[in-house]
């Protein structure tokens, strides 16, 4: 992906992440005992799949999108898995769930553009 298609997709990006964040909030907010009942997360839930559907319809998604919108919303899913385990060790190890959002999140930025070579002619 090339600079200009970053920055249009990065509303995609964004609410990917911000699904899947608020996705693994709801399903431990209605599964673990550990987690205070909320109403929040669901709703945020809802709003951020809905917005992100009304962004599927709105926009056609450029080439490499919907992977890395995929992996965007895994890295939100194991990150707040591994910050919850962190915060309660009771409910297990937060390294693999650390790991697998650390490796996709450099997985996303590679295709991003963001860790790749410098052109030379900007230098």
């Amino acid at each position: 992906m090339n600079k200009e298609q970053v920055k249009a997709e990065r509303k995609t990006l964004i609410l990917s992440l911000l699904a899947g964040l608020c996705g693994n909030a709801t399903l431990a907010v209605f599964t673990s005992s550990a987690v205070a009942f909320s109403v929040f997360p669901v709703i945020a839930f809802a709003l951020a799949v809905y917005c992100l559907y009304q962004e599927y319809l709105t926009k056609p998604m450029s080439e490499g999108t919907p992977a890395i919108a995929f992996a965007c919303f895994l890295v939100g899913a194991f990150g707040y898995s591994s910050f919850l385990r962190a915060q309660m060790p009771e409910m297990g190890s937060n390294f693999l769930p650390l790991m697998i959002s650390l490796g996709l999140l450099f997985w996303v930025a590679v295709k991003l553009g963001v860790m790749g070579k410098k052109d030379e002619a900007a230098a």
